[in-house]
């Protein structure tokens, strides 16, 4: 492969996208300038696929909106100003939910390699938008499943009402196959094999940086379930993914803006007017906040040695089962703050293995959660306020008030807190706006605030 020198790359190009029904392979192909073919491949189980003229159409719209969004691994790369579509046209809505999904999507990427991308991302619009049909698709969630706290808690919230779904995850991590095993639903594994060549880019001086992977699983999914011939697809994204962390200088950089609401609504309302009118994308968790979430898991001890939230153990390159949880990640701090108030002291130290609120070394860790000199972390955690009203919560607690860092907390925090925002139960409530359809709602409700 030639040199890349990301400061000369001129165009970024979606070359094609192709879909094999015989084998349930999609090749999505990209390219800088006239360089080398970047050919990522999705496999999705189940082949071979019959599909008829309608379903035929709306897998051929999925298929492009994904080689769309998951061109984003592949664009940071150069970030050119320029960008190609080589093979077919697409309509201005569709153009804005993409460019969208790359300006938000890479908000930290951009923040972390001082990058400006407003404005630099465009995509040409040739296209005329067309209505999209229902397909007559059969009730039935593919649920995504990250091996963490938030997908078991939906998983079981859908199999009380008695939803018939199918417990789905993309790539090869033996977490959560393990995870998804133990619910002992039927399971959906897909395959990503982002193109070789990209580790390769990285390793010339390639820009590289956090991409939102929820919009590209969630355009997976979609695609799987048009494949699957059913109507739901069930990510479990929390109130609190909405809220970013504040930059001074900067403003709100959001880490997770594909799991907020702004990305669900976004891309909810596109699937169903320009893919299939009876698809329907929503997170079950959306009016939770995260402790709530960690409420409603603390209910059943089902999955504590099997679930894990820790970051560490799921990078791309390698994961380390043997020990679920790192304990000094900040999404190892986070679940075991916001798990600690709605369960017994001695259960959650024996998931985790140790007991993080007593090891005075991890204090800037926990420092960053409760935003108290620092920002929030660049991770999938909840809001400072919940953080701290948690805190509060264990500092009245005797079992937890000698622990080195909740007695800090009591001793050099605590004083300079509004006492009257550190209550627990107004962060219970649920609120704000979602996309859950009406019916499925109305009967999760009940079960969710109890």
């Amino acid at each position: 492969m030639t040199a890349f020198d990301k400061h000369q790359v001129a165009v970024f190009r979606f070359v094609r996208c192709d879909f094999a029904a015989d084998t349930g392979v999609a090749q999505l192909v990209y390219a800088f300038d006239d360089g080398p073919e970047l050919i990522e491949t999705v496999t999705i189980p189940g082949a071979p696929f019959v599909l008829d003229g309608a379903r035929a159409e709306a897998v051929q719209q999925a298929l492009r909106l994904l080689h769309l969004i998951a061109g984003v691994s592949y664009y940071k790369a150069g970030v050119p100003d320029q960008v190609r579509i080589d093979s077919y046209a697409i309509d201005a809505a569709t153009a804005a939910l993409v460019e969208t999904v790359y300006l938000n999507g890479l908000g930290e990427f951009a923040y972390r390699n001082g990058l400006n991308l407003r404005g630099r991302f465009r995509l040409p619009v040739e296209g005329a938008p067309v209505a999209a049909p229902a397909l007559g698709l059969r009730e039935h969630a593919l649920v995504a499943i990250g091996g963490g706290k938030d997908s078991l808690v939906s998983i079981e919230a859908l199999r009380t009402l008695g939803i018939a779904e199918t417990v789905t995850w993309i790539g090869g991590s033996q977490l959560i196959r393990a995870c998804a095993e133990r619910t002992g639903l039927p399971i959906l594994n897909i395959g990503r094999t982002l193109a070789p060549e990209l580790f390769e880019l990285n390793r010339q001086g390639a820009w590289n940086g956090h991409i939102p992977v929820t919009a590209v699983n969630s355009m997976i999914m979609v695609l799987a379930a048009l494949l699957q011939g059913v109507d739901q697809v069930v990510f479990s994204n929390e109130r609190s993914a909405s809220y970013g962390s504040q930059i001074p200088g900067t403003g709100e950089v959001n880490h997770q803006w594909s799991k907020g609401w702004a990305f669900e609504q976004a891309f909810g309302e596109h699937v169903e007017t320009h893919i299939a009118a009876d698809l329907h994308y929503y997170s079950l968790l959306r009016p939770l906040s995260e402790l709530a979430v960690a409420r409603q898991f603390a209910k059943s001890d089902f999955y504590d040695a099997h679930f894990s939230s820790c970051n560490r153990n799921f990078h791309i390159l390698g994961e380390r089962p043997v020990n679920r949880w790192c304990g000094v990640c900040p999404k190892c701090h986070f679940v075991f703050l916001a798990l600690a108030p709605f369960m017994p002291k001695p259960r959650l130290v024996n998931i985790f293995g140790r007991n993080l609120l007593d090891d005075a070394d991890q204090a800037g860790g926990f420092d960053a959660l409760l935003e108290f000199q620092d920002h929030k972390p660049f991770e999938c955690v909840g809001e400072g306020r919940e953080s701290r009203a948690a805190m509060a919560t264990l500092a009245a607690r005797p079992e937890w008030s000698e622990d080195a860092l909740v007695k800090r907390f009591i001793q050099e925090i605590q004083p300079h807190l509004d006492a009257g925002e550190l209550q627990v139960e107004p962060l219970l409530v649920l609120e704000g706006e979602h996309r859950i359809p009406a019916a499925i709602w109305e009967r999760l409700r009940a079960d969710f605030a109890a």
